[in-house]
């Protein structure tokens, strides 16, 4: 008779996420009666067995240092018996049972520079990408545009006085690997110049046909220049991607004068209330200024608190504009409508609004 053959163990692939549950996690899967928030950042979720979790929400940097890694595990060691977990908007969250650690946690995490709060009716932490730190095509920052706007902003992450929850993220390019796309106000960083092209080095380093293939708007094709075969750009049906730098460090897209920002507003995942949006643009210029970024900064605060003086309850940014009409929200935000606003895409008339009717 064959002996049975013993599990190969491999290293592919990540280990089941059952082995991190708590266990009174575990003892309730699927089977959680209601949850509760008592106070912002604080959550407690009560299961059929009468079981209760609790957990406190701190906001956390983007990106983390391992020295800060090491203070979050220290914390998860003493409060929360090492459970620990990290939501999609960078927020850390800390599990346990026992409600007489929730104040000592607290008052560590404000200690150590963590603010908690971030939950229901309030701003999370902002999700964003990696900026100048470590982007090849970022046309802005972006942990320090994140850090000057939540710094203005962390009134409205420690409390749940807003109407609604609201979500805020940042790209820093239209590649847009952060979820610009659908939160509630988002800040897009935008190239608004085409590449340049070093013809001397794109034959020596590029490989052309691959340069050609990246671009999406076909707006590259291949050129023979003072003798060397290199490309050439159609400049009007370039869209400022930066596709082809990727494959061509030849192709410089960058440029400090005219690289900037954008406001987009509307957008959310979420199917409660209304379906989900995907956000439109507000704002299509603001000027890269290092290190707080003042105008960028501005910008969102104004939008953010006119939305907060005229939604109603659970009103989320892109319902309350809908509810308006967008030219009243241009008008209440003092925001001027520009050519940039129009969408000109070719496809786009199956999203227009065809009669003359504008809500006032």
């Amino acid at each position: 008779m064959a002996t049975a053959v013993a599990q190969r163990k491999t290293d592919i692939g990540p280990p089941h996420y059952e082995k991190f549950l708590p266990p009174v996690v575990k003892a309730n899967y699927g089977k959680w009666a209601y949850h509760e928030i008592p106070r912002p950042g604080v959550m407690v979720h009560v299961a059929e067995s009468g079981d209760k979790l609790y957990t406190v929400r701190a906001g956390t940097p983007r990106l983390l240092s391992i020295q800060t890694i090491r203070e979050f595990c220290d914390l998860a060691d003493k409060y929360s018996d090492g459970y620990v977990r990290f939501t999609s908007r960078n927020n850390i969250e800390f599990l346990f049972t026992d409600p007489a650690r929730i104040d000592p946690l607290v008052f560590e995490l404000a200690a150590r520079g963590f603010p908690v709060g971030g939950t229901a009716n309030a701003i999370s932490s902002m999700v964003h990408t990696q900026g100048w730190i470590h982007c090849h095509s970022a046309a802005t920052d972006a942990s320090g545009i994140v850090k000057a706007v939540m710094d203005e902003l962390i009134d409205y992450f420690k409390t749940m006085k807003l109407p609604a929850k609201l979500r805020l993220a940042l790209a820093c390019c239209l590649n847009m690997c952060g979820a610009v796309h659908c939160s509630d106000v988002a800040i897009l960083g935008i190239h608004r110049r085409p590449p340049r092209i070093d013809h001397e080095k794109l034959a020596k380093i590029c490989e052309i046909p691959s340069v050609v293939a990246s671009c999406p708007t076909a707006a590259i094709r291949p050129k023979r220049v003072d003798g060397k075969e290199t490309v050439e750009l159609i400049e009007e049906r370039c869209m400022f991607c930066g596709n082809c730098y990727t494959v061509c460090p030849a192709m410089y897209l960058h440029n400090p004068l005219n690289d900037g920002v954008s406001i987009w507003v509307g957008g959310k995942v979420s199917n409660a209330r209304t379906a989900p949006t995907f956000s439109k643009l507000a704002i299509p210029y603001l000027p890269n200024n290092p290190p707080r970024w003042p105008e960028t900064v501005a910008a969102v605060k104004n939008i953010v608190e006119v939305w907060a003086g005229d939604a109603r309850k659970y009103e989320r940014m892109g319902e309350w504009i809908q509810r308006i009409g967008w030219p009243r929200f241009f008008e209440k935000a003092g925001i001027p409508f520009t050519k940039q606003h129009i969408d000109d895409f070719r496809y786009a008339g199956t999203t227009y609004q065809r009669s003359m009717h504008f809500k006032p």
